[in-house]
Formats: C-alpha cells, sequence, structure tokens
C-alpha cells in the first residue's frame, strides 16, 4: 500500500506558547480506515487542520498524497486540498434550498468538469450511499442521517485520496450514527482510505485502527488483534481504555 499521509515531529505552536502538538508521527497507508481518537482539548482537531492542509505546522513534514505540503503557495495548498482531501463534518454544510444533487455536485465545483457532468457524477456518489430516491429532496426534506449521506457522497464525489470525517456521528441519534459508521466501513471496503476524528472511545474501537492522541501527542496506536503502539506502553493504554470520554 501506498503512504497518503506522512507526519514527522509535527508540532503546532500558538500564541503565548501554548503546542497543541507536540512531535507527532503519524503515517496512513491507502485503503486504511482508523479513528483519531481523544477528549476535549487533546490536540484531534488541530491534527485534523494539519491533516486536511487547513493548517500549517510550527514545525516538522507533512507530506499528503506524495506532496511535501511546506513547498506549496497557499495556492497550490488549496488545489490539493480540493482535488486529495473530502471532508465530513458533524453539522453537514449543506446549502438550503438546494437539492441533494446539486450539493454533492458543488464538491466538484473547481473539478473543471463541466455542469452535467458534475451532475451526473452526483447522482452516482447519491446511488453509492443509497439516497437514489432522495436526489431531488432539499436539506429541510431529510433527516439528519440522509442529511450527512449527502455530506459523504459530497465529499467522496470527487473520488480523494482521503476522506476526513469529524465526529460524523456526533448530530444523530444512535440508530443514524449507526447507519453512517455502517456506510463509512462500505466505501473503505471499496477503497476509500478514511480518517474518523472522534472523542468517542466506542466508535474508534469498531474500527481497525486507533490512534489515541491525549496533550498534543500520540499515546497509542492500536491495531485490531495488534499490540503494536506508539507512544505509550501497554498500562498506559490500559489507562486509556478505562476512562470515561
Amino acid at each position: 500500500m501506498s503512504t497518503v499521509v506522512e507526519l514527522n515531529q509535527v508540532t503546532k505552536e500558538y500564541p503565548g506558547g501554548v503546542a497543541a502538538l507536540r512531535g507527532v508521527d503519524l503515517r496512513i497507508e491507502r485503503e486504511e480506515l482508523l479513528a483519531i481518537v481523544g477528549p476535549s482539548g487533546s490536540g484531534k482537531s488541530t491534527l485534523l487542520h494539519i491533516v486536511g492542509t487547513l493548517d500549517r505546522p510550527t514545525a516538522g513534514s507533512v507530506t499528503i498524497a506524495g506532496h511535501d505540503v511546506a513547498t506549496l503557495s497557499d495556492r497550490r495548498l488549496s488545489a490539493l486540498r480540493a482535488r486529495h482531501i473530502g471532508f465530513v463534518f458533524q453539522s453537514f454544510h449543506l446549502v438550503p434550498g438546494v437539492s441533494a444533487q446539486d450539493n454533492v455536485a458543488e464538491g466538484l465545483l473547481y473539478s473543471g468538469l463541466p455542469r452535467a457532468q458534475r451532475r451526473e457524477r452526483a447522482a452516482h456518489a447519491l446511488e453509492r450511499v443509497g439516497l437514489a430516491d432522495r436526489m431531488h429532496h432539499r436539506p429541510h426534506e431529510l433527516s439528519g442521517g440522509q442529511k450527512q449521506r449527502v455530506a459523504i457522497a459530497r465529499a467522496v464525489v470527487g473520488e480523494p485520496d482521503l476522506l476526513l470525517a469529524d465526529e460524523p456521528t456526533g448530530a444523530l441519534d444512535s440508530a443514524s450514527g449507526e447507519a453512517v459508521m455502517e456506510l463509512l466501513h462500505d466505501l473503505n471496503a471499496e477503497g476509500a482510505t478514511i480518517a474518523v476524528i472522534t472523542h468517542d472511545s466506542e466508535i474508534a474501537e469498531a474500527l481497525p485502527r486507533q490512534v489515541r492522541i491525549r496533550d498534543g501527542e500520540v499515546v497509542a496506536d492500536l491495531r485490531a488483534g495488534s499490540d503494536a503502539r506508539a507512544g505509550g506502553d501497554a498500562s498506559a493504554d490500559g489507562a486509556e481504555r478505562g476512562e470515561g470520554r
């Protein structure tokens, strides 16, 4: 498998000497499905911004789909993000008054494709997430789970190298949340590379890999059926699992 994301000794500091990330190393391989998990204030949101190229590190290197972020201008970085990264957020970010199909087509706005082709690809993406029968519905006509499926379709319509899902079940009831996680598993089985950013250990533990972050550091990197870990030991991992979040 090829590497989609590689972070080496990444640090992010904010004014006042606040360190949100402290020497983070992280590799995400193509077709992986993993959770980046930690409590509020752990640094996981900052890590999302760094991996998603929404922010630049204070120190260390970030490589996304083979591109060294430090060498790119803001304009080229925006182009990299549009081409290689899809985002799904807790609050959906759908355009009100616009059909599901056109909301998804918006994900191809900077692709250079003509409108008819963008809408055709959007229709296929909605079929892929099980919403072929809701294509012409507007956001106010959709349930929370359906809105999140539209958001996921928009994120994957351009076939990005990486899908970043930030608390994708946070605004949903448990049944809808389970359905969304099942969809992410299905997309991964089809070849999508997906990182789920969450504070929910139950969601994280259901994924093949968990990267646990605390106080800006990776304290455990766990794979299903393996004791592999980074930046922590077995006792530290046990403490992580025992905490309520």
